[in-house]
């Protein structure tokens, strides 16, 4: 049988792995906070374009609706490398999944302050997800190439 030995350090990789899941809980929770607000009643999961054009607080819904949908896109990828490059790299991998997750902060104010095209302010998110990935690929070249 195989086993696997984690080093002590992967602590900080579980870690992010919390934070992020609060994260996206919380992004969760600003949509259905605002829901009543901007007068869009369930399960519609968006306010109608023509609406949104004409009421501030419809748009500002749709945007918050997006940053959620937009993370959860990615999440499961974000996980699975965060966990796998956390075994080898168990510093730089929650170091880049923090990176990731102060990203999508940044994107979420910038995408929910009324003006959409504020959500660049958290590209620099990716440099978590690149790095990560790039961790990955280490890896495997690693254990191909071993």
């Amino acid at each position: 049988m195989a086993s696997i030995t984690l080093p002590i350090e992967y602590g900080y990789t579980i870690a992010v792995s919390v934070v992020s899941s609060v994260l996206v809980v919380f992004l969760g929770h600003n949509v259905g906070a605002y829901r009543k607000e901007a007068g869009v009643p369930l399960p519609t999961m968006y306010a109608e374009e023509s609406e949104a054009k004409k009421d501030k607080k419809k748009m500002i819904f749709n945007c918050k609706q997006r940053v959620h949908q937009n993370t959860l896109e990615g999440y499961t990828s974000f996980m699975i490398s965060l966990m796998i490059a956390g075994a080898r790299y168990p510093v730089a991998a929650p170091a880049l999944g923090l990176i990731w997750c102060a990203g999508r902060v940044a994107y979420s104010f910038g995408y929910t302050s009324g003006d959409p095209n504020k959500r660049i302010y958290g590209a620099f998110g990716h440099i978590g997800d690149l790095g990560l990935l790039g961790l990955n690929a280490k890896m495997a070249f690693d254990m191909i190439t071993a």
